[in-house]
């Protein structure tokens, strides 16, 4: 009867030790999307077609702000604040959709695009990150950008960018653990009396 009972107290601490890590918060964020990854965003979003695709295609892509939160609308002077950041760009530099745009002014809208996904957690050694010593943050995920712009209805313009892949690791460091904050709010408190 005594055997198990030291096994017991042998192997639970273990058990215990072993389970910590998974202990650590971990968060996801990022906004409801029909697309799961960049490629999957970028394949769709290169479905659309300057002086070809129109607003109805694009809500049938998904590209419509009034159905998806992830796209901003944009005036024809919040384009000619992207596009004709100071007065040493010339009109005629600029791409023809956006001219046109320009030019329509009332008629020009723009959507802008932003789409991610991000996943945090915490890594590292359990007790040190809950005493508050060292704690290291890993972030994984992606985001994707675009610019649609359209004249009466119609796309003219496109752009896309983003972040194929992110990763990314934060390592913050408390030489007192969980009194670090206790003496900074004790300074504090000290210099205001």
């Amino acid at each position: 009867m005594t055997i198990p009972l030291a096994l017991a107290r042998c192997v639970l601490p273990l058990f215990i030790l072993a389970g910590c890590a998974a202990l650590l918060p971990r968060s996801e964020s990022g906004v409801t999307s029909q697309w799961s990854s960049f490629d999957t965003a970028r394949e769709n979003f290169n479905r659309v077609k300057p002086y070809e695709t129109d607003k109805k295609q694009l809500a049938a892509l998904g590209l419509d702000p009034i159905t998806n939160p992830n796209i901003t609308i944009l005036n024809y002077s919040d384009v000619i604040r992207r596009f004709i950041p100071s007065s040493a760009v010339a009109a005629e530099n600029l791409d023809r959709g956006i001219s046109e745009c320009i030019a329509a002014k009332n008629d020009c809208t723009a959507y802008e695009v932003d789409v991610k996904s991000l996943k945090k957690k915490r890594a590292g050694n359990f007790w040190l990150d809950a005493l508050n010593f060292k704690r290291l943050t890993e972030t994984t995920g992606w985001r994707f950008t675009g610019l649609i712009v359209l004249k009466d209805d119609l796309v003219v313009y496109k752009l896309w960018g983003g972040q194929p892949s992110i990763q990314e690791a934060e390592t913050s460091r408390n030489p007192l653990g969980p009194f670090q904050g206790f003496t900074e709010s004790a300074a504090k408190a000290a210099v205001q009396y």
